[in-house]
């Protein structure tokens, strides 16, 4: 099992108790603003996602990791790694995301979780590439994009919600790089 610690953080596999925090920060409207059509979800579709963040770990090696705030023991939401099924458009590939509680907002949470896993793609697993995905609009999620040095790779209209959609990509080249 990989377990990744940060200074605040500790991103790990998810267990039983995840489920209602996670549902929580799930049914958040401002947080689900931004994910897919924008709706919030329930306890079950949130049930339903964690059973497929752990089959994508089984089958793939890697993942979303829950984050966990060290001082408190709270979860804060996810960070990691996923294939980006829900847009055909940009495979293969695999996508860097996160989503946190309203909670853990504006303290460099996101960017201290993302780093840790974009740094465990590239020189733990061996990533060649990774894009990261976001509804244009989304400012919040596009400057942590920017702070982890991925570069604006292309705009295009999902296909599954016809929302306008922007990539940012990373290279393992790029990431070596000073």
């Amino acid at each position: 099992m990989t377990t990744i610690e940060t200074p605040r953080l500790l991103l790990r596999r998810w267990r039983d108790e995840d489920l209602l925090p996670f549902a929580a920060i799930n049914a958040d409207p401002e947080v689900m603003r931004w994910i897919g059509d924008g709706s919030a979800w329930d306890e079950a579709r949130t049930r339903e996602a964690l059973k497929r963040i752990e089959t994508h770990w089984d089958e793939l090696g890697f993942g979303l990791f829950a984050v966990e705030v060290k001082e408190t023991g709270e979860l804060a939401g996810f960070t990691g790694l996923s294939v980006p099924h829900f847009l055909p458009e940009v495979m293969p590939a695999v996508e860097i995301g996160w989503r946190l509680g309203r909670p853990f907002w504006g303290q460099g949470l996101a960017t201290e979780a993302a780093r840790a896993a974009l740094d465990q793609a590239f020189r733990g697993w061996g990533l060649e590439r990774v894009v990261s995905i976001l509804q244009i609009g989304n400012l919040g999620s596009e400057r942590i994009m920017v702070k982890l040095g991925m570069r604006r790779d292309r705009d295009l209209i999902a296909s599954g919600t016809g929302r306008e959609t922007r990539v940012y990509a990373l290279t393992a080249e790029e990431y070596a790089a000073p």
